[in-house]
């Protein structure tokens, strides 16, 4: 049995194809059409599915459209439509929503994003661009069942569903889904219960979100960048901030009386310097939702007395306030979903329909890698450099020649594999560097064309990882952070942040040989089993996917060397 899923409703389109319990494929559309997030979250952009990456999905899978038995949207429109329209074959949208009128939708927009959402099936059938048709082409909508699945329950089901645990407690919290921001559940084998939510407009991820805005960025894209900048300010403004958020009783909060520029002056603009003042507006803001988290955790474990947590939702991709949960809530255990942004309702959505279709009441998934995006053979890619004339040469061991580029404090690109699913580079689409010398936080900064303030990360060997940092075992997701150890801060000074902090990834021998091998390459010429880990792309573009993507990227980029499978280029 084939199941589809699909996220295309906000933004971070995806698709991942699951067959018999097992995912075979999961990618982002953005990685295919080199669009950021795939799209921007208006509803003029709801009607857009992520045809490319359900064309790799079926690709892998080696079948047609028309052979897969059910399709998972991760968007329930129904709860959104008044029970008065219903049943209308119509609906009517505003000349001008900045017109005041009577309406019993939630937005003036509502009827034309709800529209583009139930209309979703029909347009994968018939609305595939013409370059993807051998894989769409001739397919009906009684080829398949259709189902839509509540963006909550989607994300909840990404975090539970392939977590290593049997029974958790499972929080989302996002910006919104249809209603719920913040949802609370009990997981127990393939089963997910909902025992409270928190309902629109009150948002912690929505908060973020305009922050985001008000200090110059691109809200839903860039709120890591905010994350980033906090650790550079002190807790000037966490009274405002908790003025605005009022936690009360059963999980719930309400968020009232933002006026940020009241309360703050003029937001910034996108090219201004950063002051001072904008580092303590973000602390303030980090350390007011870390509180107000922590204390949410705690009524959670309250209730449910489980030892486990997982977390999805985009607000569990901010690292720092996973860390702090890790370290200061009651839960002994923690686990977040590697795609915990939207991308990874494609997955929880097919994961839920997949175990209810097959009434499964045992887990037959952990998601113990993120390896599941395309990937090119040592033939594929040859055929490629040699079609476009790049020069090369084939390497005789991978893993020791690269390695010893590194030590000479050379930066490279590090193609291995199959890509990545979710928003994480991880070792198959990297950036690689030593981390020993200094500047080298700041030159990679200036390769990738993106603020100074920006931390990168490192990647770390599995047994060697709590030599180095404090507490570190088993974190090959980098969503945690971890104090470097004091005797090895001076050896590592280009990953270790301004807090004394470092989003660790760490590998095994099963994740990812090939990485693996590098890293004790590296360790045995230098001592050190660490490198530099940052995403493969430049500022404002997707994480490259293919060989034409990754050649492109190194030549209209300052680094030193691209290994792409088995083959070195250098710029010489």
């Amino acid at each position: 049995m084939y199941v589809l899923g699909i996220n295309a409703v906000f933004h971070d389109s995806a698709a991942c194809i699951i067959q018999d319990g097992q995912l075979l494929a999961a990618a982002e559309e953005e990685r295919f059409t080199h669009i950021k997030h795939g799209k921007r979250p208006v509803p003029f952009s709801t009607w857009e599915l992520p045809f490319h990456a359900i064309d790799y999905c079926l690709k892998v899978a080696d079948i047609h459209l028309s052979d897969v038995d059910h399709i998972a949207y991760s968007f329930d429109p129904s709860i959104l439509i008044p029970e008065q329209y219903a049943q209308k074959p119509t609906i009517e949208i505003p000349f001008n929503p900045a017109i005041k009128y009577h309406s019993d939708w939630l937005s003036p927009w509502d009827p034309l994003f709800i529209s583009s959402v139930l209309n979703a099936p029909s347009q994968l059938v018939d609305g595939y661009p013409h370059h993807l048709q051998r894989r769409f082409k001739g397919a009906t909508l009684n080829d398949f069942k259709w189902h839509f699945v509540e963006h909550h329950i989607s994300h909840a089901a990404s975090a539970f569903l392939p977590s290593p645990f049997t029974n958790a407690a499972v929080m989302t919290l996002d910006g919104r889904g249809e209603l719920a921001t913040t949802t609370y559940n009990v997981g127990a084998g393939n089963g997910i219960h909902r025992i409270g939510e928190v309902k629109m407009p009150h948002s912690l991820g929505l908060l973020y979100e305009r922050l985001t805005t008000y200090l110059g960025f691109l809200h839903s894209s860039d709120e890591y960048k905010v994350m980033a900048l906090a650790s550079y300010g002190k807790p000037e403004f966490v009274r405002d901030f908790r003025e605005m958020i009022s936690i009360s009783d059963g999980g719930q909060y309400i968020i009232r009386d933002e006026r940020l520029e009241e309360r703050f002056g003029p937001a910034r603009l996108r090219h201004e310097e950063f002051t001072s003042h904008h580092f303590n507006i973000a602390h303030s803001l980090q350390h007011v939702l870390e509180e107000t988290v922590l204390e949410l955790a705690d009524w959670f474990y309250q209730e449910t007395r489980e030892e486990n947590l997982c977390l999805a939702g985009g607000v569990a991709l901010n690292c720092v306030l996973n860390a702090r949960i890790r370290d200061k809530s009651p839960f002994k255990n923690v686990w977040v979903q590697p795609a915990a942004g939207d991308s990874g309702t494609a997955l929880g959505a097919a994961e839920w329909v997949d175990a209810r279709e097959r009434n499964s009441r045992k887990k037959d998934f952990v998601m113990d890698h993120v390896y599941w995006g395309p990937g090119y053979t040592d033939a594929e890619i040859e055929h490629f450099l040699k079609w476009a004339k790049v020069p090369y040469r084939k390497m005789i061991d991978t893993a020791e020649e690269t390695a010893e580029i590194l030590a000479q404090d050379k930066i490279i690109g590090w193609y291995q594999g199959r890509m990545e699913f979710g928003p994480r580079a991880l070792g198959s689409r990297s950036i690689l560097a030593s981390p020993i010398s200094p500047a080298m936080q700041s030159r990679l900064n200036e390769v990738k064309d993106r603020e100074d303030f920006r931390p990168v990360a490192p990647v770390v060997l599995e047994e060697d990882s709590g030599e180095w940092f404090e507490g570190a075992e088993y974190s090959p997701f980098m969503l945690f952070i971890y104090d470097v150890k004091a005797d090895k801060a001076d050896k590592i000074p280009a990953v270790r942040h301004t807090d004394g902090t470092a989003r660790i990834q760490t590998v095994n021998a099963e994740q990812h040989p090939e990485y693996y091998r590098l890293l004790k390459a590296f360790k045995k010429k230098t001592g050190v089993p660490i490198l530099v880990n940052t995403s493969f792309n430049t500022l404002g573009k997707p994480i490259v996917s293919s060989p034409r993507d990754a050649v492109e990227c190194f030549w209209t980029s300052p680094f030193d060397a691209l290994i792409i499978g088995s083959f070195l280029i250098e710029k010489r």
